[in-house]
């Protein structure tokens, strides 16, 4: 059982959180236009950028090796991190933070068709 000083620790937690939302889906929205643009080229960064956004958008057809996020630069790997940051507690779907999502990941899909699943091929 929670006593009343944890559970105000809690809520002053929670609190917190709620504070720093709109800024952590501000900065995710922007780190995640940016990941789009990297996923829509062809460097191997452009793959792992492309599996790891297919893996938000529908994990039981993309699956996604978190080791491959060694393989970024700094600050893409910085925006994967504020992606996932803003999609920890989703108010929406991660592609539609992005006009013509769908069509986006759909395409990200075809272009990278090696990533996925068997089971959906």
């Amino acid at each position: 059982m929670m006593d009343s000083e944890s559970f105000r620790e809690t809520i002053l937690a929670l609190d917190e959180r709620a504070a720093q939302r709109a800024q952590v889906v501000s900065d995710g929205t922007a780190a995640l236009k940016r990941l789009v643009a990297v996923a829509q080229g062809d460097s191997g960064q452009s793959q792992v950028i492309a599996s790891f956004l297919l893996s938000l958008y529908n994990s039981y057809r993309f699956k996604f090796n978190l080791v491959e996020l060694r393989c970024l630069d700094f600050d893409l790997f910085d925006d994967c991190i504020s992606v996932l940051k803003m999609d920890y507690q989703p108010e929406v779907d991660v592609h539609e933070r992005i006009e013509n999502g769908s069509a986006i990941w759909e395409s990200l899909a075809t272009q990278w068709k090696n990533n996925e699943t068997e089971n959906d091929r």
